[in-house]
């Protein structure tokens, strides 16, 4: 059976669906209690590159079930309608595929950033290893 609709079709209509915000924005808000960062890779990603300071762990293939308060795995951190979730991946691709699949069901406080943590990185913003937020907790 052929491909009807490609991955970059489907991202495109993200695009024009979701909000985008630059690096630059969303590093100006990392401490914003009404932010909150959620990072959607595979946990083998952030084990080796690190991430977003205080950013929430949502792997990309458990967020409708953490988000839905139907479900078992439900996470009670996005029932929280005050927040504005802003939403990461690797290059911007997943996230937006991501944020625009949550407003499909419901949200309307989410977001991504554009490029992902690539771009992130690129522009020299602040990553914490997974080594200095256990750190932090100790």
């Amino acid at each position: 059976m052929p491909i009807t609709k490609g991955i970059q079709a489907l991202v495109d209509e993200a695009m024009e669906e979701v909000k985008t915000y630059s690096v630059e924005s969303v590093q100006a808000r990392l401490n914003d209690a009404a932010v909150q960062i959620v990072d959607i890779r595979d946990p083998r990603e952030i084990e080796r590159d690190g991430s977003l300071p205080g950013a929430f762990f949502a792997p990309r293939g458990m967020l409708e079930f953490w988000v839905d308060p139907a479900s078992p795995y439900f996470k009670p951190l996005f029932a929280d309608e005050s927040r504005e979730f802003i939403l990461f991946c690797g290059g911007g691709w997943r996230s937006a595929l991501a944020a625009k699949t949550l407003q499909d069901m419901g949200m309307r406080n989410v977001a991504h950033i554009e490029g992902g943590f690539a771009q992130w990185r690129k522009e020299g913003a602040p990553i914490e290893t997974l080594q200095e937020r256990k750190a932090k907790k100790a």
